[in-house]
């Protein structure tokens, strides 16, 4: 995990690291995200430090309500928005529950589950902040390497810009 946040320091890139604020601490990331299912951030908050970010993941606009009523929680993200292969037989929730939960809450959303460079600008445009993308950036590309990870965030930070 130190070795994470040793290659992310001094970019724009943050390191979260999931579930274990704990570990985050101790590897200085920049944050935890919670299940939905996890200890409520509120409890989490008092110990830790300023500007240290947490998230948690939310599955529609009520339990998005829910998290943002109870403070602690810096952004949130919804999903899965579309079908998943990192959570197969789990039914999408669909942009639509994206535009709802974007409107009920003054967080920052960012939309994962199926997010591809083809959807990004859809998930953009229901009013996402962005996107946490586990199989976009998990496969290598046709050539076997990961080559293409660079063209991937530049088509996803040009339909970010257009928003």
């Amino acid at each position: 995990m130190r070795w994470a946040v040793g290659i992310a320091r001094g970019t724009r890139s943050l390191i979260l690291v999931n579930e274990r604020f704990d570990v985050a601490l101790a590897a200085g990331a920049a944050g935890v995200h919670l299940r939905s299912s996890s200890v409520p951030a509120p409890m989490v908050r008092p110990h830790l430090p300023p500007g240290f970010l947490v998230g948690r993941s939310v599955h529609g606009a009520e339990e998005a309500a829910r998290a943002a009523a109870g403070r602690g929680v810096d952004y949130l993200t919804l999903g899965t928005v579309y079908a998943s292969a990192s959570k197969p037989g789990l039914p999408p929730c669909g942009v639509e529950a994206l535009a709802a939960t974007a409107r009920a809450v003054r967080l920052p959303i960012l939309a994962i589950g199926g997010v591809t460079v083809d959807n990004v600008s859809e998930v953009l445009d229901a009013g996402a902040a962005g996107a946490a993308a586990i199989g976009l950036f998990a496969e290598p590309g046709p050539a076997g390497s990961f080559d293409s990870i660079g063209a991937i965030a530049a088509e996803i930070r040009r339909c970010s810009e257009r928003h």
